[in-house]
């Protein structure tokens, strides 16, 4: 199996708990939270693990917050590597509303970085990255790293020949769309940032095929992965365009679900399988994550049992 690192620039220490009914006004007496690291990466390095492999988190932190996220980490059997952040970690939370079943979630934050973070942070990265292993990099850069830094991380990390895997939102995937990094294996998005990226409704799975073709044809990453929720996910790549149906589960939270996918797909890739498998591996982890409760990601079993309610379908689309 290759080796597998995770890269979370933003972490948090994630709360959550639940209230007979949220409103404003009044005290809200909650449940005893939960408390679990969080954070795009780290997530990813979870459900690694509770899938039975393993990785290496990368993860900066900072401040009392920071040290309660390293306990946690520990907590978990996440073998982390910190990184020591400009200012305090920051934290999040998210209440459930007994009565109505909604979730609110509530994210503070991260720490502003400067150049002289940024640029150590790019000095110890070549040191830690397995040689032509799988990085990922997760969740949301904090204030103060450019947007640029997707690219950047290619580049620095080139002499390694990392397999990239990255799932980004906002201004960093919208940079990485418009000039594209060298030597991107993989990059993920939801429907939403499709459509957005787009500038025009994606309706259909034809649609998002199509849209996910016209970005390997600019060169944007060898593999793009397009999440459209309740229906699956769908992969283009140069030789093949594939749709896995996600299984039709009872929603408990939705949180967890897309990194309980990247978490799948790169063991899958890692452990040497083929990209139809690693997308339908991911898929019935993204659909087992939505049936546990606020934070949790997937369990193994309900992700393995649901494999086979995550068919793969062969679609059509110009490739060029």
């Amino acid at each position: 199996m290759h080796d597998i690192l995770t890269i979370t620039l933003n972490p948090a220490v994630d709360l959550s708990t639940t209230a007979e009914t949220v409103s404003a006004g009044p005290k809200l007496r909650c449940a005893p939270p939960k408390t679990d690291p969080g954070g795009g990466g780290i997530n990813v390095s979870r459900a690694i693990r509770i899938l039975g492999g393993q990785s290496r988190a990368l993860v900066a932190v900072g401040g009392p917050t920071g040290k309660k996220l390293r306990h946690l980490l520990l907590a978990e059997g996440i073998a982390y590597l910190p990184f020591r952040a400009p200012g305090e970690t920051r934290q999040s939370l998210a209440v459930t509303d007994e009565t109505t079943g909604a979730q609110y979630r509530f994210v503070l934050p991260g720490p502003d970085w400067d150049e002289e973070r940024h640029s150590a942070l790019l000095d110890m990265l070549p040191g830690v990255v397995p040689d032509e292993g799988f990085v990922v990099l997760s969740g949301s850069l904090p204030p103060g790293i450019p947007a640029t830094f997707p690219t950047t991380l290619t580049k620095v990390l080139a002499p390694r020949h990392p397999r990239i895997i990255a799932d980004l939102s906002g201004a960093a995937l919208e940079t990485t769309v418009t000039a594209p990094p060298a030597n991107l294996h993989t990059l993920r998005m939801d429907w939403h940032e499709a459509e957005t990226l787009n500038t025009a409704p994606l309706p259909t799975l034809q649609d998002t095929a199509d849209f996910a073709a016209a970005l390997i044809a600019r060169g944007t990453a060898q593999v793009v992965i397009i999440a459209r929720g309740g229906e699956g996910s769908v992969l283009a790549s140069r030789h093949e365009i594939l749709h896995a149906k996600a299984a039709q589960v009872p929603i408990a939270s939705k949180v967890g679900a897309g990194d309980s996918f990247v978490g799948a797909y790169t063991l899958s890739l890692a452990r040497g399988e083929d990209l139809g498998v690693a997308l339908q591996r991911g898929t019935a982890a993204a659909s087992a994550a939505v049936m546990t409760p606020a934070t949790e990601l997937c369990r193994a079993s309900d992700a393995e049992r649901l494999l086979a309610d995550c068919p793969l379908t062969s679609l059509d689309a110009t490739l060029t």
